[in-house]
């Protein structure tokens, strides 16, 4: 590509630019492809997925007809035939266990719970309630106590609505606080960068056309921000908080001070709005999410995405606490946004102005107008009650967990390891990503002069086009996701572990062809 193809390239969104250099890839190199830039993970949860296969396998095989094809919805007197039904398998023993413990913990009856799993993995019905099955809602706050607060008794008081992935979850609140007049088009938002990239495009749009003010982190600073930084939040002007914590692609989760910082801001911002996505926590043993140092301000948003290997599922779920900012400040509404919002509600409830602002998010979800076909898939919910279950029966020594946060650091070390970087062994590292600062690189490589001839002499896209063409090797534009031109995101997810370390030799091999021309132009 010549320079102005380059700058072309570079004005598109980090995974558009991506899209495009795994074509080039394909076309060009003669290289085994690596795809280092996507994060979905290439483990998948067998346990969880084996139970849905066995439930659904009862569920057509508990009421038998002469139409092998045709088969009634079974309704009643399920708990013994389920009994029977289970054998000494590993799959079918941690049904039964799952069956115990949810009787146990949430003092429901077998015979109530094989009901709402049975017939919501068949998919017969709409979801009913639309917001979340009930039992299954209980369970899927218990596991993000479990993963992410830490404290069962600010989950008794809090409500999920479970979604088509966190990607729908970020969609609909954003879209549910414009409706709703709670972002207006040129307020202040704040958002921890660099960060997810919808994050970033989606106040862009003519829709929202909101102002973003940067929380800032830094790779000097390992891509831990100074909790100083916060201090920005007392602007009044700053109506939200968004933030991915542990980071994405930081990969790092906030520190205490940064914590405790947020508490301070919150006793002088009462009314500031917060929105944490916290899908990477479970990769931070003592991980402890926003919502629970700030449960009324927050929202929290999580998928089971990557713990589980489950990209493809969309599942994902917003909790909101019972007492929050966002019901009173639709309180504080002029009379006339009030009296749009009750014609608006009007038709899904007989009080629009007692209606939560979680199940405004769920009637928006659905244009409203089909706030009775709203929620997600019943199916999905019990893949996310089984995700859920994995980890709540084995909540002190889950062997899951472990060995996938020992995955992702095993593929951190040969990575960093094959590039001759010194590891972050900060314990709030998910380890999940990392980002590399190509001019840093290249200095510490053959010397700033080099760095400085590489920055001045090629567009900063044409490292990861070389990388591509010549490597067959994909990462992430930085830039995408709010750093400085020359970073790059490292996906420790996607690809075998034996890879990384010939993913960071490839970077180097890069580097010195760059150099290579540049000792023949001086």
């Amino acid at each position: 590509m010549d320079t102005h193809e380059e700058k072309q390239l570079e004005s598109l969104g980090a995974f558009e630019i991506s899209d495009r250099l795994i074509t080039l890839a394909k076309e060009k190199t003669k290289q085994p492809f690596f795809n280092a830039g996507r994060g979905n993970p290439n483990w998948v949860n067998a346990r969880a997925r084996l139970a849905f296969n066995r439930l659904v396998e009862f569920g057509l095989t508990y009421e038998q007809s002469d139409d092998p094809d045709l088969v009634m919805v079974p309704t009643t007197n399920m708990t013994d035939a389920f009994l029977r039904f289970l054998t000494s398998s590993k799959t079918d023993q941690f049904l039964l266990q799952a069956l115990l413990y949810t009787e146990k913990t949430f003092s429901a009856s077998k015979e109530a719970i094989l009901q709402e799993w049975v017939q919501a993995v068949l998919g017969d019905n709409y979801p009913v309630p639309s917001r979340v099955l009930p039992i299954s809602g209980q369970i899927i706050a218990t596991y993000l106590d479990q993963v992410l607060l830490k404290d069962p008794a600010l989950i008794k008081d809090t409500l999920v609505f479970p979604t088509e992935g966190g990607t729908a979850a970020i969609v609909y609140i954003f879209q549910t606080l414009k409706e709703n007049f709670l972002l207006q088009k040129g307020d202040k938002i704040a958002m921890n960068t660099p960060i997810f990239t919808p994050y970033l495009q989606i106040p862009k749009l003519e829709e929202y056309e909101l102002v973003e003010i940067d929380i800032d982190a830094k790779e000097s600073e390992q891509w831990q921000f100074d909790p100083s930084e916060l201090d920005k939040l007392l602007d009044p002007a700053i109506k939200a908080f968004f933030i991915v914590n542990p980071s994405n692609p930081g990969a790092k989760a906030f520190s205490k001070a940064a914590l405790e910082k947020l508490q301070q801001i919150l006793t002088q911002r009462p009314d500031l709005m917060i929105l944490t996505d916290d899908v990477y926590g479970p990769f931070v043993e003592e991980f402890q999410s926003v919502y629970a140092i700030a449960p009324h301000n927050t929202l929290l948003v999580y998928s089971y995405s990557k713990l589980f290997g489950a990209t493809g599922w969309r599942l994902g779920v917003i909790a909101a606490h019972k007492q929050n900012v966002f019901d009173q400040l639709l309180q504080n509404l002029s009379p006339e946004q009030k009296q749009s919002l009750h014609k608006r509600y009007e038709i899904v409830t007989t009080t629009p102005e007692s209606f939560a602002f979680l199940d405004r998010i769920g009637a928006d979800s659905r244009s409203v107008g089909l706030y009775h076909t709203s929620g997600l898939s019943t199916p999905q919910q019990i893949m996310e009650v089984l995700f859920s279950l994995t980890h709540l029966l084995h909540a002190k020594d889950d062997a899951y967990v472990t060995d996938a946060r020992q995955l992702i650091a095993t593929r951190y070390h040969d990575l960093m390891h094959a590039l001759q970087l010194a590891e972050d062994e900060d314990p709030l590292n998910t380890k999940y990503y990392t980002l590399i600062d190509v001019y840093r690189l290249a200095k510490r490589q053959y010397g700033a002069p080099f760095a400085n001839y590489l920055q001045e002499a090629f567009e900063p896209i044409d490292f990861l086009l070389r990388l591509a063409q010549t490597e067959g090797v994909i990462l992430m534009d930085g830039v995408g996701f709010g750093t400085k031109a020359g970073e790059v995101r490292i996906s420790q997810a996607n690809l075998a572990t034996e890879t990384y370390a010939k993913v960071g030799k490839r970077i180097l091999d890069v580097l010195d062809n760059y150099y290579t021309q540049y000792k023949k132009n001086h």
